[in-house]
């Protein structure tokens, strides 16, 4: 069960509606309607906002995938997001029939999100250096 299944599973167990969990964590009933959807996840504070909200945990909202995604979204921007979401979700799918247990698919998981920050930052040198940022 990922995000937007425990979002709405929580907020129905509150009893509230999109639109009341909007007004509690300052944002649109449409924001909350799009993570339900799973069109739209929500940064780190939004997720505190929400999980406080409904009296639940950050832990219990988010996988272990959501939280990669979400450290690559504070860590490198959307692109960097979108590169770990699509890492995890074929790292899930290639074990999905097997019989790995939790701790190794976290594992699995851990080793390719730090290998693409090994890659990444190995790239730089061949970026132009009109290209880079400070700081790199």
């Amino acid at each position: 069960m990922g995000f937007k299944e425990r979002l709405k599973e929580k907020r129905v167990e509150a009893g509230l509606t999109q639109a009341e969990l909007a007004e509690k964590v300052s944002v649109t009933a449409r924001t909350i309607q799009n993570y339900e959807m799973g069109t739209r996840k929500p940064n780190s504070k939004v997720v505190a906002d929400i999980a406080m909200a409904l009296g639940t945990t950050v832990d219990y909202l988010l996988t272990s995938a959501d939280i990669y995604v979400e450290a690559a979204r504070e860590k490198g921007g959307a692109k960097a997001a979108r590169d770990i979401e699509e890492l995890v979700g074929e790292v899930t799918g290639l074990f999905a029939g097997g019989q790995l247990s939790e701790d190794a698919l976290e594992g699995a998981m851990r080793a390719l999100n730090d290998a693409y920050w090994m890659a990444k930052e190995k790239n730089k040198k061949f970026t132009p250096k009109k290209y880079r940022h400070e700081g790199e």
